[in-house]
């Protein structure tokens, strides 16, 4: 039931991990972001990296059950290994959409406890469920009962009026008891009042070292951590102390960190050579698009940072800016924002390696 497959168009090839039995590698991942983490942006991720572990937008429960379930799970086996992001805190719901993330190929199933907007307060969706750990087990409970793929929670590490140690590892103990052995922790709390969600990003104080407690206080968990991480360097300090990173924004607004993926935590030869390369790879998909009748617009937003901090980055941003929008717009377009960018000749292991060290 996956919609639109294209796996072989542009070269690139699944990894297999949906529907195996087997658990796709979290020792690097990119975090679901709503408006961000689309079919889209997935598509190019992954001709950047075969081994990172991408995660859907946030989709709840009633959408899946209540509104266009195939709009909402479409995807490319391309993208695999792909993980369902939930939101959602009704335990037979959870299982029901918990079995059309296993129905429709996905690799992972994650629950959402992180999410501190008001709109998923309302509907006890996210953060909040951060109070609720006998709930959010009961959920898990459910998930893993109605599905073979692995089950995982994304949360904080706390929320206003319940921050403690203590707090943080009662809420382990008890999801960890309904059978959940995969714990992806932002690094900060969430404040439900007072904060918007982008607030929510920056303002509450990362506590890495409490990642890390949590790791050694309990070593049979997976624990991944996340929140602000922007370097391999970072990631590589990280990985000493648990098992995976989880990066956002940074591996949105500058893909090409992506490209070194591979090498620099798979030990596995980078699959295109150059930004150029992973561009010209879209050609199909992108066209293939088109034709369902995708305005390119939103498809061409997700490709803005490629060529982040590169000579014509600039031009080639502001080109597809300035006519991706315009009626009729098609593949031409980023066919001519590409032709002002000059095509490097150094090799992408490098380049993407460098440029993942040096940001700042």
């Amino acid at each position: 039931m996956v919609i639109n497959s294209t796996a072989n168009r542009a070269g690139n090839t699944a990894t297999g991990t949906a529907n195996t039995g087997l658990e796709p590698s979290r020792r690097f991942s990119v975090a679901p972001m709503m408006d961000w983490t689309t079919p889209h942006y997935r598509y190019l991720a992954r001709l950047l990296s075969r081994h990172t572990l991408l995660y859907t937008e946030m989709v709840t429960t009633g959408a899946l059950i209540h509104g266009d379930t195939e709009r909402f799970l479409r995807h490319d086996p391309a993208e695999y290994p792909l993980a369902l992001q939930l939101g959602g805190s009704d335990a037979a719901e959870l299982a029901h959409c918990a079995r059309l993330a296993e129905q429709f190929g996905f690799s992972e199933v994650n629950l959402n406890v992180g999410c501190p907007s008001d709109r998923v307060q309302n509907n006890m969706i996210g953060a909040c469920l951060m109070g609720h750990p006998d709930k959010v087990a009961e959920g898990v409970a459910a998930m893993i009962e109605a599905t073979h793929l692995p089950v995982t929670v994304k949360h904080r590490i706390g929320i206003n009026d319940r921050e403690s140690w203590e707090e943080l590892c009662e809420f382990i103990e008890k999801v960890a008891a309904a059978g959940c052995r995969t714990f992806i922790v932002h690094a900060r709390i969430a404040v439900l009042e007072g904060l918007s969600p982008k607030e929510n990003r920056d303002v509450p104080p990362l506590k890495y070292d409490w990642v890390y407690r949590l790791k050694q206080t309990y070593p049979h968990l997976e624990i991944i951590i996340n929140g602000g991480i922007k370097t391999f360097e970072e990631c590589h300090q990280h990985l000493k102390y648990t098992d995976g990173v989880m990066l956002g924004r940074e591996a949105y607004h500058n893909p090409w960190l992506l490209a070194g993926v591979d090498s620099e935590f798979f030990d596995s030869e980078p699959p295109v050579a150059s930004r150029h390369e992973a561009l010209r790879s879209m050609y199909p998909f992108i066209q293939s698009e088109l034709e369902r009748g995708v305005f390119l617009g939103h498809i061409s937003r997700h490709l803005l940072g490629l060529f982040h901090g590169m000579p014509g980055g600039r031009q080639f941003r502001r080109y597809i800016s300035e006519n991706a929008h315009k009626p009729g717009a098609g593949l031409e377009v980023i066919q001519a924002a590409l032709e002002k960018v000059q095509e490097p000749k150094e090799p992408a292991q490098t380049e993407a390696t460098t440029s993942a060290l040096s940001q700042p």
